[in-house]
């Protein structure tokens, strides 16, 4: 913690899922920077707390599962309160509540500043939207800001696996368990150690992938995985495959290479950055264009095993293992003997989707 107590306040709200964080990370940086003396206070979902602390930005989490879950119970109000939540008026109205000496938002329901319909317009993706709100106030933000510090990887992790992460929030941005085993069948086969990752929600769903593939069942770690674990994983990867979903957040802050299946959202607003090791996949021309639905989008469905797999090698060059971690000997298939049976014991926050 990084200031004192008296010292001011600078409160934001972001209470949202795991993929809205990251892509607001450079944004909340910008905010750091600009305001060093501030005690900043992140609003935002408890279980966000490991990547909360990666970022380097915060000095303290207020839980809060959503703008109307908001409770300040200091006796005294904000100096600064800033909406990273949404564009308002509801958002808006919340924070008005705790009566900030100041606010930074988007331009709504008697709040000044920038306009959101003109952002949308000027900027495709939603790092770049989310800078825009800061620089609208003289506090210059980078979009490409996002990358976060590699927690150390699991003990029992002897090589770089490949994470295969099924699920998503939405049906519509779910791509065919047998579609996921495919790949993960291939993988294995050119040598490719496979993991398949997940909330305990989605586990029948991992455990059909694997099954699909001819993986043990140990190799499903979905339900057994907390968010601080997940973070390790993803970090010490050699490959992440998944559809439009938190995980593949994570694996654009760390730098994993990875392939990212999109179906009813355009990739150039949520996409991974296209100067990284990564590949977003998709069909515009068939898209349906609703993330709510319960089937997956036709944008989705008109990728193939064999375009994820051309991606893959586009990507990560992976005709060969990838290198063992260092001070570690090469172990290829031999990672899932090395997978305890019960990694965790507590509750599963690694949440899909946004």
């Amino acid at each position: 913690m990084r200031s004192l107590p008296g010292t001011d306040v600078l409160l934001v709200l972001r209470a949202l899922n795991l993929g809205d964080l990251l892509v607001a990370v450079p944004a909340l940086r910008a905010l750091r920077r600009a305001h060093p003396d501030h005690h900043l206070v992140l609003a935002t979902r408890p279980e966000l707390a490991p990547v909360v602390a990666l970022t380097g930005a915060v000095d303290e989490l207020l839980p809060t599962d959503g703008p109307a879950a908001l409770h300040w119970t200091r006796s005294a109000p904000p100096e600064l309160a800033v909406n990273l939540h949404g564009t308002g008026p509801q958002s808006h109205r919340v924070l008005d509540g705790i009566h900030p000496r100041r606010r930074i938002a988007f331009r709504s329901a008697g709040w000044d500043g920038p306009e959101w319909t003109d952002i949308a317009r000027r900027y495709p993706h939603e790092r770049q939207r989310w800078c825009a709100l800061p620089a609208g106030y003289g506090i210059p933000a980078d979009p490409d800001d996002l990358a976060l510090p590699a927690p150390p990887p699991p003990a029992w992790m002897a090589a770089a696996p490949v994470l295969i992460h099924p699920g998503a929030r939405y049906g519509a941005k779910r791509w065919p368990a047998d579609r996921f085993a495919a790949v993960a069948a291939a993988l294995e086969g050119d040598g490719q150690p496979v993991l398949v990752t997940g909330s305990a929600a989605e586990r029948p769903l991992g455990c059909a992938a694997a099954a699909g593939a001819g993986l043990p069942q140990r190799r499903v770690l979905a339900g057994r995985t907390d968010l601080s674990q997940l973070c390790a994983l993803v970090a010490g990867a050699a490959l992440v495959v998944s559809g439009d979903t938190g995980i593949a957040h994570l694996a654009s802050a760390f730098g994993t290479p990875s392939v990212v299946l999109f179906g009813p959202v355009d990739p150039a607003r949520w996409g991974p950055p296209a100067n990284g090791p990564h590949r977003a996949l998709t069909d515009a021309g068939a898209r349906r264009g609703d993330p709510f639905a319960e089937d997956p989008d036709p944008a989705l469905l008109a990728i193939d095993a064999a375009d994820v797999l051309r991606a893959v090698r586009e990507v990560c060059g992976m005709r060969r293992p990838p290198a063992p971690l260092p001070g570690q000997p090469p172990a290829g298939a031999a990672i899932p003997d090395a997978v305890p049976d019960a990694i965790a014991t507590r509750r599963v926050v690694d949440r899909p989707g946004r």
